[in-house]
């Protein structure tokens, strides 16, 4: 009988990307693969296209900072979820279980360590999330991002594999990126524009400019005095990049450079409207695609040069290859994705009133070593998110080569090995 491996992990997609890494993997090794997840989750969703693994639903329950009223019955859904856990485990009898954290691992690992079998768990960020912490005493191992998080974690359970990179990102192409955006040079998108882009439902409604009217009025009535403090360096929000936009359509042939936004998988409200109060300066310099997150499509201000999508899976190694900055969250899968990729970045991290402040330490880590330029939400205006990212963009050549001094680690296989060695005969 072969060797089998569960793994569990959701909430998020941040809690499911490794697992995504890691299937293919074991199904080449011959592995029979299990994912136990929540029951209509995001990793459902996410793992649905893989044929060669059997998903399982539990009950789960949401483990939450604040006052809420689920907080007195979501206690009963996680009881429930051990339960089911347990009778799953037991029945199927893995050699292994990898778990990448969030709410629905809980009652996983709390299963597999009533059933004596070996769990490892990843922690992606500096210091460990509260479903981590509940989850290491029962666990044999952590497998850890950052090197520094050992010294959160209890003696001999600490194992460092740097962060995980998915291999299909390396295979991006750029062209498939422009294609399955729709993205076109700038002369053609003006031709597009002029002619009504031959009725295409991607242009409908106003354009950015129109949307974005009431920001552009304050450039216009005093564009001088329009300078913000960005990590201490002045910089003009509002000064005319008609110089450079036109020295670089020169040389990239009319194509306008790309903008990635990114604010996680469940989308981020203050980033995405940050950016569409920001949309008629931003398009005069770039093309936008942003991923906005579950129903927060707003189809009235899809143009030419500004792409909306809630959420972008199979072809996100495509659209991170055409892609020359990145505005972002600060999740650690992310920002080690956009590492390995050389793809200079503005964090905009969650706030501690949102989280427990994982993203705060992640952004700073990487501002530290100049990797990144960091804005953080509570100074976020239009004027500010526009300076930033023109000095992102302005200094993309520094982020590039310091990003180029980092070593790149076969994390994947070495994750690969350590889990093998961990499971049970």
């Amino acid at each position: 009988m072969g060797r089998k491996i569960m793994f569990t992990g959701g909430g998020t997609a941040g809690h499911v990307t490794v697992n995504l890494a890691l299937i293919p993997r074991f199904a080449e090794a011959g592995w029979k693969i299990h994912y136990i997840g929540s029951e209509n989750g995001i990793e459902k969703q996410l793992t649905a296209p893989l044929e060669q693994l059997t998903y399982h639903g539990i009950a789960t329950g949401k483990l939450r900072r604040y006052l809420d009223w689920q907080n007195v019955k979501d206690p009963f859904k996680v009881v429930k979820g051990v339960f089911q856990a347990y009778r799953l485990i037991q029945r199927e009898k893995p050699n292994v279980i990898f778990s990448k954290g969030g709410f629905v691992s809980v009652p996983v690992v709390l299963g597999a360590w009533l059933n004596r079998v070996p769990v490892l768990i990843h922690e992606s960020d500096l210091t460990p999330g509260l479903a981590n912490r509940i989850a290491i005493p029962f666990a044999s191992g952590v497998c850890t991002t950052f090197p520094e998080t050992a010294q959160h974690l209890p003696s001999g359970k600490s194992h460092y594999v740097g962060a995980v990179i998915r291999d299909e990102l390396r295979q991006g192409v750029a062209s498939r990126g422009r294609a399955y955006c729709g993205l076109l040079p700038a002369s053609e998108a003006a031709d597009a524009a002029a002619a009504g882009a031959a009725g295409s439902s991607q242009t409908l409604g106003k354009t950015p400019q129109e949307q974005a009217a009431k920001a552009d009025a304050a450039y216009s009535a005093n564009p001088a005095k329009l300078v913000v403090s960005i990590s201490g360096k002045s910089v003009d929000a509002a000064e005319p990049l008609a110089a450079m936009e036109e020295a670089e359509r020169v040389e990239t042939g009319g194509v306008k450079p790309v903008l990635l936004i990114m604010g996680g998988s469940l989308g981020s409200r203050a980033i995405n409207k940050a950016v569409r109060s920001a949309l008629g300066e931003l398009t005069r310099k770039f093309s936008i695609v942003h991923l906005c997150g579950k129903g927060q499509v707003e189809p009235a201000l899809e143009t030419a040069d500004y792409k909306q999508f809630e959420y972008i899976n199979e072809q996100l190694p495509d659209v991170l290859a055409m892609s020359d900055i990145v505005l972002s969250r600060a999740g650690s899968n992310a920002i080690f994705e956009f590492l390995h990729l050389r793809k200079p970045m503005l964090l905009i991290p969650l706030t501690k009133a949102q989280s427990r402040g994982d993203q705060l330490l992640n952004a700073d880590s990487f501002k530290s070593s100049g990797f990144c330029e960091v804005l953080h939400e509570e100074k976020v205006t239009p004027e500010t998110l526009l300076a930033a990212i023109k000095d992102v963009y302005e200094n993309r050549a520094a982020y590039i080569q310091r990003m180029e001094q980092e070593e790149r680690r076969d994390t994947l296989s070495q994750l690969y090995e350590l889990i093998v060695s961990s499971a049970r005969e």
